[in-house]
């Protein structure tokens, strides 16, 4: 009888597997279920105005409409967590995709906004763990010296997918035709399009998916040490290009305290993200119509008095072309942005990060009232916008903090809180945009500044390293 002794730690078997083709192609993976989820969950921001003329919705119709992404995935993020880690990373990944792809295509051929809010609500409740269960899978097949950056270019990608949605919308929205479909009643039209293809990558994810490895990772810590190890020699074989025999493992020592933190996914969203739209086809139909020496607020309400008239006239809810190119620049401005902060963070200190972006973000948020400059309102906005950096930073504290025993209720915790206040945020930010802008500006740039104050609480770096180096002893 043959005795297994060549038994190795998990991470140094993983490491032995090498950095090569199967880990970019798990990474193209995780990308494209993270765009998958980034266009589900933000495509409310275009379909939601877009859709207007033709399901007649008014604005507080339109503000449940695009709460209700959130509102799905509060309530299944963590039955997707549970069922991943009793069934599976791949297979989860492939069932809660194939769900979003139906109910997102479907949403397409909705003939009120109560049908498109219910398929909304449907497709974000099945994406809304996918996020987390892509970066784990990409984390549980990637080697320790190279998970890190990978990992954090999925955060950018994910900023990165919502600049993309505003270039797809530019030329797909601004499309004339109408098809009436009588078994529905409806029109098919531009909006309906862009439905469509907001789903495409949930279909690319699903292929992509069932021609993945499972978890390695997962498969050891179920007892399924076998099938672990088979899965490790064939990352080994595509990486490297040689024989499975050559890969010297027998047997898997799995360190379980490293298998706890593994939902460090989904970094939070923000309401004027979902309103980014929006906000952005407001004040550049105020540039474009020569009306700058204005604030945000007074083109907001300048463009909305002018889009009321022309609607009527028209039956016109398309979206302004440079506000989707703006959308696009801002977004990517963040997403390399995000790539800039996480490089400097161990420079100056993860604390003084979190404190800096949240100050500065509020106090442009609370003086744009005061700027009749379009390009200065434009930068102060976008500093504004920063803040979003800090949902990584505090899910990264949340892991930090918390004991291993509750780590990842702790996170979850975090990130159902954000949403929660979230749903609350969207539905009360679009009524005081249309009501009373100013005081929008004045409310969140206040608890954006109070966050900052708060954020002094928060214990340094040094200080958790100790904690850890006196928990260890």
């Amino acid at each position: 009888m043959t005795v297994k002794t060549n038994r190795v730690p998990f991470e140094e078997a993983l490491n032995m597997t090498g950095f090569s083709r199967y880990n970019l192609y798990t990474f193209m993976l995780s990308a494209s279920i993270i765009i998958g989820m980034t266009f589900e969950i933000f495509s409310i921001s275009y379909l939601v105005p877009a859709s207007a003329c033709e399901l007649n919705t008014t604005s507080t119709q339109q503000g449940l409409v695009a709460c209700v992404p959130l509102i799905g995935t509060i309530a299944m993020s963590h039955v997707w967590g549970y069922l991943a880690d009793t069934r599976g990373r791949r297979k989860i990944l492939i069932v809660s995709m194939t769900i979003t792809y139906i109910a997102g295509t479907l949403a397409a051929f909705s003939p009120n906004w109560i049908v498109l809010g219910f398929l909304k609500l449907l497709s974000s409740a099945s994406v809304s763990g996918s996020y987390a269960l892509a970066v784990t899978l990409l984390s549980e097949c990637t080697p320790m010296v190279r998970r890190s950056s990978l990992v954090l270019l999925t955060t950018s990608v994910h900023m990165a997918a919502m600049g993309v949605m505003a270039v797809i919308a530019i030329p797909v929205l601004p499309m004339s035709f109408s098809h009436h479909i009588p078994f529905l009643d409806i029109q098919f039209n531009s909006w309906r399009v862009l439905n469509l293809i907001f789903a495409v990558p949930s279909a690319l994810s699903i292929i992509g998916s069932y021609f993945a490895y499972e978890s390695p990772k997962y498969l050891a810590s179920v007892g399924r040490d076998e099938d672990a190890l088979a899965v490790l020699r064939g990352i080994y074989t595509m990486n490297t290009g040689k024989s499975a025999d050559n890969y010297k493992v027998d047997a898997l020592d799995l360190d379980e305290e490293q298998s706890s933190a593994l939902h460090k996914g989904f970094w939070g969203m923000n309401s004027f993200f979902v309103w980014l739209p929006f906000i952005l086809n407001a004040f550049m139909t105020s540039v474009v119509a020569g009306q700058k020496d204005l604030t945000i607020c007074e083109m907001i309400r300048l463009t909305h008095s002018l889009n009321s008239t022309a609607t009527i006239e028209t039956q016109d809810c398309s979206m302004n072309t440079e506000a989707m190119t703006l959308v696009f620049g801002i977004t990517m401005f963040l997403a390399f942005g995000n790539l800039f902060m996480s490089s400097i963070i161990n420079c100056i200190g993860r604390k003084r990060l979190v404190i800096g972006i949240q100050m500065i973000a509020g106090t442009s948020a609370l003086l744009l009232n005061f700027s009749p400059f379009w390009i200065l309102s434009a930068i102060m906005f976008m500093v504004f916008l920063s803040a979003i950096f800090n949902f990584g930073f505090m899910n990264t504290y949340s892991v930090d903090v918390f004991p291993t025993y509750v780590k990842a209720m702790a996170v979850c915790l975090t990130l159902m809180v954000g949403r929660g206040s979230a749903v609350i945020g969207i539905n009360v930010l679009k009524q005081l945009l249309d009501n009373n802008c100013e005081a929008a500006f004045y409310i969140y740039g206040s608890i954006a500044f109070g966050g900052g104050i708060v954020a002094f609480l928060l214990p340094s770096d040094e200080q958790i390293q100790a904690q850890k180096k006196q928990s260890k002893t």
